[in-house]
């Protein structure tokens, strides 16, 4: 029988250094004796002993008395050269949910690879785990993964993200005040410049229709323009510009028959072009035309909407500079240095022959 090896406490410990040195987690240099110590409780001594393990393998060198062990050629060229592993949480799991985030996320899987990294899809998406902030969590921290890219995430489920050790950066989301990356089109000016838009055509009643992640517990960016572009032009806001549905397509008829029994609205703007077509739908089985009655304009830039004549309403931006920064916040993240810049792409709105003139009638 072969006798177990045992490891010594300082052997043990130089094993968790050097797999952190091997991961990234350290660019040029280690912390101090003191703080490796406390990080790791254990004594100092533990951690010298550890550190002149390392220094032998030629993986540290000394930078003298008192001053932090710097990381070698050699070392740092094993770290750059592991391949990470990038988990993904999705929102939906179908991509005919909302085709144009699926192409984005393909693009950014594609070029992870090409970079050559490991892409791991979580088994479950947003949805499919209906939300539950417990189920998403237990996911995330039951998949292995070097570095997390979560698309859409709730704010809540960012919040606990960014408290997390391992690096995280949010494809889309609200993330403002938070320590975390983030990327996504900055559809504010745009949601501004739509809703203006309408206005000045004389439309009073507008309704936003957008998920519950983005009005809960507080209105978004986006949906917080969009207001306040409606009281500064003297209308009272409340929950008819702003309305709670369920989400789904029972949900979205129930609220377009709420909305359009006592005081329909003349202008909708429709966040995702799955909901715009449903509410396409509805109205066209209620004979309400338009942009002669009510105007449409829809938030994202879906191919779907292209064969629409006349052409939707919309906004658009480029994803190319999206999928740049994502790879390129992995490519620090395995040098490291992962930023939590939020770096976003400017989006604009695009009239289009679904927006009219308020109806007289």
């Amino acid at each position: 029988m072969h006798e177990i090896p045992r490891f010594s406490l300082p052997e043990r410990v130089a094993e968790h250094l050097r797999e952190g040195i091997r991961q990234g987690r350290w660019s040029d240099r280690l912390p101090g004796v003191p703080r490796l110590a406390a990080e790791l409780d254990v004594a100092q001594r533990t951690v010298r002993r550890a550190l002149q393990l390392l220094e032998a393998e030629g993986l540290l060198s000394g930078r003298g008395v008192g001053r932090s062990r710097g990381i070698t050629a050699a070392g740092a060229d094993g770290a750059l050269a592991r391949p990470l592993r990038v988990g993904i949480l999705r929102y939906e799991a179908r991509l005919t949910d909302n085709p144009q985030i699926a192409m984005v996320l393909s693009e950014i899987m594609q070029a992870l690879e090409a970079a050559g990294h490991v892409v791991c899809l979580c088994k479950k998406s947003q949805v499919e785990l209906k939300h539950d902030f417990r189920r998403m969590t237990r996911q995330l921290a039951e998949t292995r993964a070097d570095a997390w890219v979560i698309e859409a995430g709730s704010r809540e489920l960012l919040e606990w993200s960014a408290s997390q050790p391992v690096p995280c950066l949010a494809l889309y989301g609200r993330t403002s005040g938070l320590a975390l990356a983030r990327t996504g089109p900055d559809k504010v000016p745009a949601y501004r410049a739509a809703t203006r838009r309408l206005l000045e055509l004389g439309h009073r009643r507008i309704v936003l229709v957008v998920r519950a992640a983005r009005r809960l517990p507080s209105p978004g960016s986006c949906e917080g323009g969009f207001l306040e572009e409606l009281a500064a032009h003297g209308i009272a806001t409340g929950d008819y510009h702003l309305p709670d549905w369920e989400e789904n397509s029972e949900g979205l008829s129930k609220l377009l028959n709420r909305l359009f029994q006592h005081s329909p609205p003349t202008a909708l703007i429709i966040d995702e072009a799955a909901h715009y077509i449903g509410v396409a739908e509805f109205l066209a089985r209620r004979r309400i035309h338009v942009p002669e009655q009510v105007s449409l304009v829809s938030t994202d830039d879906d191919a779907a909407l292209a064969w629409c004549h006349p052409p939707v309403a919309h906004m658009r931006w480029d994803n190319v500079p999206i999928v740049r920064r994502v790879v390129r916040w992995v490519a620090a993240v395995r040098r490291g240095n992962p930023d939590r810049k939020i770096i976003n792409v400017a989006a604009e709105f695009v009239p289009g022959g679904s927006i009219g003139p308020v109806c007289k009638g």
